[in-house]
């Protein structure tokens, strides 16, 4: 039977996406890219916020048309949807065949296979899921860069946040497990690795010995030289100097530093319940550069949260503009009644929320052309991602993370052929705006 599958949401997500699928090809079901070919069809939803919830129902309802009028058999919907929403989402959405939540996703096969009953909605506790085995069959979804879960669940109370409720308590990997891992990735032509959590610098916490997120890269890095090793969604409470010093002392671990703050003024982040003041954050940002010198900070901020006033955006607003971020994303505070944000006073209308964002990205765009025009002459190594001509390709330098970050646009005047997708090439920048780079290969 032919597989058609869409992963929503974040990159854990996705990699639990390409371990379902590792497990139905593994099975002897062949993957379609065309959903109409496809008898089965698995959808991996996200429910983190209110567009992410919108996103997730209009692409089943979008799906389930190849159900009443193509191949379809089975429609299988995953993830922190039905997490979220329970046994209400089964009545909401009868043409689903099966729902499984976040603690089942081992349970695919039975879902393909019919011997979980159509219409059940199988939700046991994601604490119970086992972690994630190092020889464990995995569709990659891109041949050269592979994200590597190194936790799950999140031990944090924020109070905006549903994660901790959809994933569970912090369960960390163990770092030979992750390493055999990283092994097994890069042996098959991955070039760089990316380690993700919800709290990536929270790793090992959990665990008696001595694993931790310094010694998980020290480990890491002597797999190859010729690899990139990228850490995401580190939390500000937990970066220590034992880890700035780690990243800056290896070639192959890109010095960037995705730490999202969520806002810079006491009020608020009080409120949000994050354990970090303003100052602690310029204490923090100033130890890094201090440290690395060489080091892309990358965060993320939330306008509109509970109580926000004028007076709380512009202390935000201020921070960004001193701390000059190399990449910054921002998104509208979601309300839900199931977060305890909810329940706080004063929220702010939408209206006002995006016209805080506006001006905050609006901020952030010459922040990021000044940036970026700071590279025009210099000479990069970047990952070449995709060929575009003979001569052209897009890639990304160590201070672009895929997906969330800009891209560089390279023109090779090297033979056609020299160059391939998945190459590191040394590259002249050229050009900057604000997102994006070109330059020519040397």
């Amino acid at each position: 039977m032919k597989l058609y599958a869409t992963s929503l949401g974040c990159v854990k997500n996705l990699v639990d996406t390409e371990l379902m699928l590792g497990m139905l090809l593994k099975s002897g079901l062949i993957l379609t890219e065309h959903p109409e070919e496809a008898e089965i069809i698995i959808i991996n939803t996200c429910s983190f916020i209110e567009s992410a919830v919108n996103e997730s129902i209009d692409t089943i309802l979008e799906l389930v048309e190849f159900k009443k009028h193509g191949n379809c058999r089975k429609l299988i919907a995953v993830g922190c949807l039905p997490e979220r929403f329970r046994e209400k989402i089964a009545d909401a959405l009868p043409e689903v065949d099966v729902f499984l939540g976040t603690g089942a996703f081992d349970k695919i096969l039975e879902a393909v296979d019919g011997s979980r009953a159509p219409g059940s909605c199988y939700l046991p506790r994601p604490d119970l899921l086992p972690l994630q085995n190092p020889d464990d069959s995995r569709y990659l979804s891109s041949s050269h860069i592979a994200y590597i879960k190194i936790a799950e669940g999140c031990d944090k109370k924020c109070t905006y946040c549903i994660i901790p409720k959809l994933r569970g308590r912090q369960k960390s990997r163990l770092i030979t497990d992750i390493v055999s891992e990283a092994d097994s990735l890069i042996s098959v032509g991955v070039k760089e690795i990316l380690l993700v959590a919800q709290e990536t610098t929270d790793y090992g916490r959990d665990l008696t010995s001595c694993d931790n997120l310094a010694n998980l890269l020290e480990e890491l890095s002597k797999i190859s030289d010729d690899i990139w090793i990228r850490v995401l969604y580190c939390h500000p409470e937990s970066i220590n100097e034992t880890l700035i010093k780690t990243i800056a002392s290896h070639d192959n671990i890109c010095s960037y530093y995705d730490i999202p703050i969520q806002h810079a003024s006491n009020a608020v982040l009080k409120r949000m319940g994050r354990q970090y003041t303003r100052d602690d954050l310029y204490k923090l940002f100033e130890r890094i550069r201090l440290i690395d010198p060489q080091a892309a900070l990358r965060t993320t901020v939330m306008t509109g949260f509970p109580g926000e006033t004028e007076r709380d955006f512009q202390e935000l607003l201020n921070f960004i503009q001193e701390i000059r971020f190399t990449n910054l994303g921002a998104f509208i505070y979601s309300d839900s009644e199931d977060i305890p944000s909810h329940r706080l006073p004063d929220h702010i209308n939408k209206e006002k929320s995006k016209e805080r964002y506006d001006r905050l990205m609006s901020s952030q765009a010459k922040i990021s052309l000044d940036n970026n025009r700071m590279h025009i002459d210099r000479i990069h190594k970047i990952l070449l991602e995709e060929k575009l001509t003979d001569n052209n390709f897009k890639g990304r330098t160590c201070f672009q993370a895929p997906e969330v970050d800009g891209i560089t646009y390279i023109n090779s005047n090297i033979s056609p052929g020299e160059h391939h997708a998945g190459d590191f090439a040394m590259v002249r920048i050229t050009g900057a705006n604000e997102y994006d780079l070109t330059g020519e290969a040397i």
